[in-house]
């Protein structure tokens, strides 16, 4: 195998994978948790309700969109954020995640996965949307 291959073949792995683990989260939220409880759990943080759907929304588009490869880049980074606030939830539970109310390492290290991602882009292996890509450019 070539360099090249082998980083399109580790860039399709690490954005399917995340891109499951993102969708997964997002149905979670609706299904298990659901909206009006997810948006209940967002208050009693203190922070506004209309963050749960976004995050709700950015979850379940962002994963589909990097289970698909289209614009990668950009839904990676924008993901970031989400990922900070749940370091922010979490890090007063300590640094493990199986600690009780889960600790922050596991969405430090999403966080940092995305950033790996958004410099890696999406790879050979993704759908090609022609609009997108001369709109977004690099960011396609």
């Amino acid at each position: 195998m070539t360099s090249t291959r082998n980083t399109d073949f580790a860039a399709l792995l690490l954005r399917v994978s995340s891109g499951a683990l993102f969708l997964a989260h997002g149905l979670m939220k609706v299904n298990v948790f659901t909206i009006a409880g997810t948006v209940g759990y967002f208050e009693s943080l203190g922070l506004p309700g209309i963050l749960a759907y976004v995050t709700i929304f950015a979850e379940i588009a962002g994963g589909i969109a990097l289970i698909l490869g289209v614009a990668t880049r950009l839904v990676s980074i924008g993901l970031i954020p989400i990922l900070l606030g749940a370091v922010w939830v979490h890090a007063g539970n300590g640094w493990t995640f199986s600690a009780e109310g889960g600790g922050w390492e596991y969405p430090f290290f999403w966080a940092v996965a995305q950033a790996a991602i958004a410099f890696l882009g999406s790879g050979a292996y993704a759908l090609r949307i022609p609009v997108l890509q001369r709109t977004l450019g690099q960011f396609a």
